[in-house]
């Protein structure tokens, strides 16, 4: 008996996808065994700011073969001292192999490989994706055994939620000590969506045996709808056929054929001068087509209420909450417009007089709404929203992002007379502007900023060209305050921002 040791169990999951019950299901396993069970949790910040870690230790071996002596577990996790791993998302898998967890000769690390974007991903300047091929490849060869697969997609195609895929993939390891059909009965005994967590149950453990479905493609319900590609679409070289055929996509889901048909002159301009070139892999084109689509779509008010009200979004809502068909779902959505927004659907006379008379007041605008879309009258709200798409190409803000794109769209054009490399510099540079708010304040400016430096340089050494202008758009990228960039473009850095500071009478306790 004193070479029987604990498995000891530890799971990574996210806010809302049931690492709680998951960890009950396999204390109600144990328990129905009369294994010796203990589990504890460090509960995260918020949904993806942090995770909650759910650590258990299980001995296989009933009580009454203990004679009355009672096993100590760890309340902690140990480094390198773990048997089996789950992680409900790839990234959760890596902080878990960042730790130092997983055992070559021991660990059996299990993970979806689908991504929800961390904070800093989705913050970041550029593409701040975390790169997930690297992440695989080390998570295969840190693990003793490696299962990786979107148990996601399995939850989805099953209408459960995703640790349900996760218990069965870990039941089809053989490393928790427990029966299938234990395990099935500790779902049963639950009580919570007792048919759907057997099937995703099902699921994941087929993956993993191979005695079950292994198609993890997403169903045609989930996946992204895609139009055939139109004719004008068609002309282009293959290269970048299928990049310019998403954009148009994009901007005609955005606005109107109309629109998506001044993407497609912008496109054709760029494209016909790469063929005169001889350009055969058209890189210029290629990247102007990916920027100018998301650059054409910018985001706003009309925009928010549009993907807020769509029925494939409400849809996805309530498979991530896993509300049943026809239960009733309170849906609030947080929303704080502010000058600018109001602004921006302005007709431009109006919008400047308008800042103008409001200048050094514009936080009385901004007041945050609780909006409850599950209502009639907070849905109809946006739906009086979405349907100013009309008045977009009036507004102000329409205007001045036209205004913008043109400018640069000129430059890239000036580029490749004298050089693809500098032209493909300046179109990459179409990725500083996004977002809304200051982030796209923050994005327009430095690229004016390498764009103005672009015409005005006196320089005629293409690869020096190239070299600054791919300098400065890194630096941009680099720091949001721009003064890298300053620095970059021998300019002299920006006044830092004033941030008020208020102080809060600290009321005394009753």
């Amino acid at each position: 008996m004193s070479d029987i040791k604990p498995i000891s169990i530890l799971v990574a999951a996210l806010g809302g996808e049931g690492g709680g019950v998951l960890s009950d299901w396999i204390i109600s396993a144990a328990t129905q065994l009369d294994f010796p069970v203990q589990s504890t949790s460090v509960p995260g910040v918020a949904q993806r700011t942090g995770a909650t870690t759910y650590y258990l230790e299980v001995l296989p071996l009933a009580r009454n073969a203990l004679a009355g002596r009672e096993p100590i577990f760890s309340l902690t996790p140990t480094p390198g001292s773990l048997d089996i791993i789950v992680a409900s998302e790839l990234v959760e898998a890596g902080r878990v192999l960042q730790g130092g967890y997983v055992n070559t000769a021991r660990t059996t690390l299990i993970a979806s490989t689908h991504r929800e974007y961390a904070i800093s991903e989705k913050t970041a300047m550029g593409d701040g994706r975390f790169d997930t091929a690297r992440l695989v490849t080390a998570a295969q060869k840190m693990a003793q055994r490696t299962f990786l697969f979107d148990m996601r997609v399995l939850a989805w195609k099953h209408g459960t939620v995703i640790n349900t895929v996760m218990f069965g993939a870990m039941a089809g390891t053989g490393v928790l000590p427990f029966p299938r059909e234990v395990c099935e009965e500790a779902i049963r005994e639950s009580g919570k969506a007792v048919e759907a967590s057997l099937r995703g149950f099902a699921a994941g453990y087929g993956h993993v045996t191979g005695t079950g479905d292994a198609d993890v493609t997403a169903p045609a319900s989930i996946q992204a709808g895609v139009s055939s590609i139109p004719r004008r679409v068609q002309q282009f070289p293959e290269p970048v056929r299928q990049l310019v055929g998403a954009g148009v996509e994009h901007v005609t889901d955005y606005q109107s054929n109309a629109y998506a048909s001044l993407y497609l002159d912008r496109c054709e301009t760029i494209c016909g001068i790469e063929s005169d070139r001889g350009q055969l892999d058209f890189p210029v084109t290629r990247e102007t087509a990916r920027y100018l689509a998301l650059w054409m779509a910018y985001e706003d008010v009309v925009r928010v209420a549009d993907l807020k009200t769509r029925r494939e979004r409400l849809d996805r809502v309530r498979k991530e909450v896993s509300a049943k068909e026809g239960e009733p779902l309170r849906l609030t959505e947080y929303l704080k417009p502010g000058l600018d927004e109001i602004c921006s659907m302005l007709p431009s006379r109006l919008a400047n007089w308008t800042r103008n008379r409001f200048k050094g007041r514009e936080g009385a605008f901004s007041v945050a709404l609780h909006m409850r879309t599950d209502t009639v009258s907070g849905f109809l709200l946006l739906c009086t929203l979405r349907s100013l798409r009309f008045w977009r190409p009036r507004s102000s803000r329409y205007a001045n992002e036209q205004k913008a794109i043109v400018r640069w769209l000129a430059a890239i054009r000036l580029a490749l007379a004298m050089s693809g490399g500098v032209a493909h510099e300046l179109a990459l540079s179409g990725n500083l502007v996004k977002g809304y708010g200051e982030t796209s304040e923050r994005g327009h400016r430095n690229l004016e900023a390498i764009l103005a430096d672009f015409e005005a340089t006196g320089l005629r050494d293409p690869e020096l060209l190239e070299a600054r202008v791919r300098d400065a758009r890194v630096a941009a990228l680099a720091d949001p305050e721009g003064r890298t960039l300053a620095k970059s473009l021998g300019l002299q850095p920006p006044e830092p921002k004033a941030k008020p500071i208020r102080f809060v009478r600290r009321l005394p306790h009753a």
